[in-house]
């Protein structure tokens, strides 16, 4: 009873914070026919193509490369890895649009580099996205290879293994649990990104947290806001689901007995 007493408290927060808002939206939402004209029109359909295109995009260039950077981290010794290790961490307390502000100043109009319609194009988007993103594939990437035990590393070599055998038969297939894990939560991400495509202001670049952003701001259409910002719940809360299991699955596997 004294359990179910101390629930009560940090519920009633979590439904008045978040649940009496997404009633208020859900109800908003079926104000008129709403559904039937923000589903039915192009704008909506390419504001979500253009979301999971940029949300993929950015999750395999941000696996691709953060896999490389832990990978040289945790295997090939130099001075300073471990202070760029614990650099990476600084990395994710960063907010977004200090990564859009800084390609501002490198490839902007006025940029050092002067790549103004590149930077405002849907490619400056997913390069800030995959350079703000990486390192929240890095960081699992470097937790699982560190769990790796030397001594299959080296029974592998000693059987005559190249390093990139060992690579594709012990190194990865331990790390995918970590690696699975951390696509899921980059796409999540990515996918709900706002500050990097608003600061940025990317020509033809329309994506589901800047279409709620122009209908209930810009435009004042709150109906379609909703709608728009239900289905976008929606998409995250199933990748959400995605990235639990995930994680459920390696810290299982981590509790199993060698």
């Amino acid at each position: 009873m004294s359990r179910t007493r101390w629930l009560v408290p940090p519920l009633v927060v979590l439904l008045g914070l978040f649940g009496y808002p997404l009633v208020l939206v859900t109800g908003e939402s079926f104000t008129g026919d709403a559904w039937a004209g923000v589903l039915g029109s192009a704008e909506f359909r390419d504001a979500v193509g253009q979301t999971v295109l940029l949300a993929l995009g950015a999750t395999a260039g941000c696996v691709l490369l953060g896999t490389f950077l832990a990978l040289v981290i945790a295997f090939v010794p130099f001075p300073g890895a471990r202070t760029l290790s614990r650099l990476v961490d600084t990395v994710l307390a960063f907010p977004s649009f200090l990564i859009a502000l800084a390609f501002t100043f490198l490839y902007g109009s006025a940029g050092v580099f002067g790549a103004g319609s590149f930077l405002y194009s849907p490619w400056g988007v997913l390069l800030a996205e995959i350079t703000f993103y990486t390192p929240f594939v890095m960081r699992p990437a470097l937790a699982a290879f560190g769990e790796i035990p030397a001594s299959h590393l080296d029974v592998a070599a000693s059987l005559g293994a190249r390093p990139g055998r060992v690579l594709w038969r012990v190194v990865l297939p331990a790390a995918l649990p970590s690696l699975a894990s951390g696509a899921c939560l980059t796409l999540l991400l990515a996918m709900n990104e706002f500050g990097i495509v608003l600061f940025l202001g990317a020509k033809g670049v329309t994506t589901l947290p800047m279409l709620v952003y122009g209908k209930g701001i810009v435009t004042f259409d709150f109906p379609g806001a909703s709608v728009v910002a239900l289905v976008n719940v929606v998409l995250s809360l199933a990748l959400y689901g995605s990235y639990r299991a995930l994680t459920g699955r390696r810290n299982r596997a981590a509790l199993e007995p060698a």
